[in-house]
Formats: C-alpha cells, structure tokens, sequence
C-alpha cells in the first residue's frame, strides 16, 4: 500500500501562480492582414494583441453578412431579393444605408440617387447586358428617383415595383465602417482598414505618424495601381475615392462611357473632374460624397459644394481635373504643396 499525497492549499496556489507566471502576456503590435471582401481586396493593420486569424476571421464575417444583405450581384442577397419584389421587409444595413443616402440625395438636388440600378444595368454596370450602346433611357427615368420610396416599420415602399436600388456607391465605405467598428469594440485604438481603396483610419501607424494614404494617378486604365499624384497623412477618419479612370467602356461610336451615371439624364458622366478624394467622419459618408461630386462633375458644382462640405461639415477633400496634358489639382488648403 502506498500513502497518499497530501498537497496543502497554500501549495496549491503557489504552484498555480508560478505556472501562470510562466505564461507570456499577450504582446501589443501592429499587425497586417490581407483577404478579400466585396470582390476586392481587403487589407487590415492595426496595433493589437489579437491573433492575426482573429482579425482575419473578423473580416471574412463581416463581409459575408454584407454581401448576404446588399449585393445587387448575389441572386439571393436580401437587397437582390427586395429589387426582384420577393419581399419588401428591410434589415438593419439596407435601413442605414437608405437614410444615409436620402442626405445626399437632398445635398446634391437629386445628383446621388441609390434608385439608380435600372440605368448602371442598362449601361452594363450592374450585372446587366450591354448589347446595345444607347439604352431606351426615357423608359427607364420614370423608375428611377429617391423620391419613388419611402420606409415605414422596418419595409421599403415603392411607387412602382420596378424601383431598384443600387448600393455600390455608399455599401463599401459602409462596410469598412463595420469593420472599424468592429475593431474599436474590441478595445483596438490603432488601425487602418482598407477595403478596394475605401478606407477608415484611427490613431497612429507603427512609426508613431498619421496614416499615409496614396491618391492615384487617374489616367485611364489605371488598375496596377502604381503610380499616385499625392500622399496625404490623415487619422480619425474615412477616406474614399471615385475615379473614371477605371470602370469605364468605349461604344463603336467611340464615345465613353463611365460607370458614374447622371440620375436625371440617365447618361454617363464624362467631365474634366477626372478623381475625386473625399475625407469625411465615417467612410460611408466619404465613399457617397465622392461618388456624388464626380456625378455633378466639372461644370456641375462639384467644388463649389465640396467647399461649402468643408467649411459646414469639416470634410476635407482632393479633387484631380484633366488639363490638357497635365493635371489640375483642387483641394482643401493642408493638402496644397507648402
């Protein structure tokens, strides 16, 4: 027979503290991570002592409840489902996004208007065939204005079934904002989310400065994304950019068609205003002001207006025109080369 080993209490809890002592703290750092959302890149850096899979977890869920709710390219999305008349009931991101929109809609007379999706189909801009290179527009610009709809507990209601909603413009800055929010609920400071070049940004980067940020340089087919005209330093905020230099076509005429539509004419827009850089308090906000200045265009106020935003609201932005061979640059004062 043999005795039994009796451990005391007090030995007990030494042994436990030491084994705890033992066990390294998890250590704040930057890290970075690279994945995909909404059928582009996504690029996550933040100062953390997570997990590089936890960040990356965070953002593959989040964009598969994004794409579940607004992609109009995803058949069984709940935004494709609502524009096909299967059901009219909204959930919470497709409700934001609407009254998100309804401010610039009225911010721009009518110029941003997410009742677009009928035009940037017919134009081949949203999943549609673009066989023909002049869509019926007058047969389509009666279904389409923000005024058409209107929500009421918690269900969109429309003045025609054939209303559609597009959501390309605000659905990826809005996005990057659930990851950012995502982010600082789990108590990370430090970060820079970048989801197709809509960003949001908080705090530092690991050299201690403001996040350096590239704007491109728009000529057209740029895709390589090699070449920029400005680095601008922000923190706290978003940053989106829209351009005509990529998603873009060429009829047999030869005239260009942008993916920028003009919801009162149902035309493309084709200006000198080639880029337009929009920093704003969320990327929501920034990624449908950018989309919004480029549908006025160079004759349309966009500067004016994007004066009026920053003096008003605080928004800063980086507008890039075409002249002649070179480029002409409009931009709110501490962007302007000292």
């Amino acid at each position: 027979m043999f005795a039994k080993s009796h451990i005391s209490p007090l030995l007990s809890l030494l042994m436990a503290l030491t084994l705890s002592a033992c066990k390294p703290e998890p250590k704040m750092q930057y890290i970075t991570t690279n994945s995909e959302a909404l059928g582009t890149f996504a690029m996550v850096k933040c100062n953390t002592d997570k997990g590089e899979d936890v960040i990356y977890d965070l953002v593959e869920s989040i964009d598969k409840e994004a794409k579940a709710s607004m992609s109009i390219f995803d058949e069984t999305s709940l935004l494709s489902r609502i524009n096909c008349g299967e059901t009219d009931e909204l959930d919470k991101h497709i409700e934001r996004n609407i009254e998100i929109a309804g401010r610039f809609t009225e911010l721009s007379d009518g110029v941003y208007d997410i009742t677009i999706k009928p035009l940037t189909e017919a134009w081949g801009f949203a999943g549609g065939n673009n066989e023909d290179s002049e869509p019926n527009i007058d047969s389509l610009l009666q279904f389409v204005g923000f005024d058409k709809i209107s929500v009421k507990d918690g269900k969109l209601i429309r003045s025609d079934r054939r209303v559609q909603l597009d959501f390309n413009s605000i659905a990826k800055g809005y996005t990057v904002d659930l990851v950012a929010e995502e982010l600082e609920a789990m108590g990370i400071e430090e970060y820079l989310v970048n989801i197709g070049g809509e960003i949001r940004c908080k705090g530092v980067n690991d050299k201690g400065e403001p996040w350096s940020i590239a704007i491109e340089t728009p000529y057209d087919g740029n895709v390589a994304m090699d070449s920029y005209e400005k680095i601008l330093r922000i923190s706290d905020c978003g940053l989106a950019t829209s351009g005509n230099y990529r998603r873009f076509y060429y009829t047999d005429e030869g005239e260009k068609v942008t993916h920028t539509i003009d919801p009162r004419t149902g035309r493309s827009v084709v200006s000198a205003l080639l880029s337009a850089t929009v920093i704003a308090p969320t990327c929501a906000e920034a990624d449908a002001a950018a989309t919004m200045f480029m549908a006025m265009g160079s004759e349309g106020g966009a500067l004016e207006l994007a004066q009026r935003c920053e003096r008003e609201l605080g928004w800063r932005y980086y507008f890039i025109y075409a002249n002649g061979e070179k480029y002409r640059i409009e931009c709110s004062d501490e962007f302007k080369e000292e």
